[in-house]
């Protein structure tokens, strides 16, 4: 954190600010449970084929999903509908951040506000 204007007496203690980050990696990783277990069987099954976890930054949580193969990151591109909204269970402002295989392209981020309900998706 960057606190340019704050005497040393105003800053948080460095036994605070380990606290809070402790309380911050804990409350990831319940959200990760509880979004693991909100979500659709088929979908459980999508998320364990990648890596995946949740990062809390300037109050926004953001689902990061890493594909190990294109197969596992197209179904995942298919289910974002779906994990948006699941997500939009555990915070007012969220975004996905999906990843395809490495060396294959960049992060896919997007925030859960801007996307299509899965009904609204245009048909192929």
């Amino acid at each position: 954190m960057n606190y340019p204007n704050l005497s040393s007496d105003d800053l948080p203690s460095y036994r605070m600010t380990q606290l809070s980050e402790l309380l911050l990696r804990q409350l990831e990783e319940a959200t990760k449970k509880s979004f693991f277990l909100a979500c659709e069987r088929m979908v459980r099954i999508l998320l364990s084929s990648c890596h995946w976890y949740f990062k809390i930054n300037g109050g926004i949580l953001t689902l990061i999903m890493i594909c190990h193969d294109i197969e596992t990151y197209q179904n995942i591109m298919i289910t974002i509908p779906h994990l948006a909204k699941k997500l939009q269970r555990f915070a007012n402002q969220a975004r996905i951040s999906v990843s395809s295989p490495f060396d294959k392209g960049i992060p896919w981020i997007i925030n859960i506000e801007e996307i299509l309900p899965e009904g609204d998706l245009p048909s192929a």
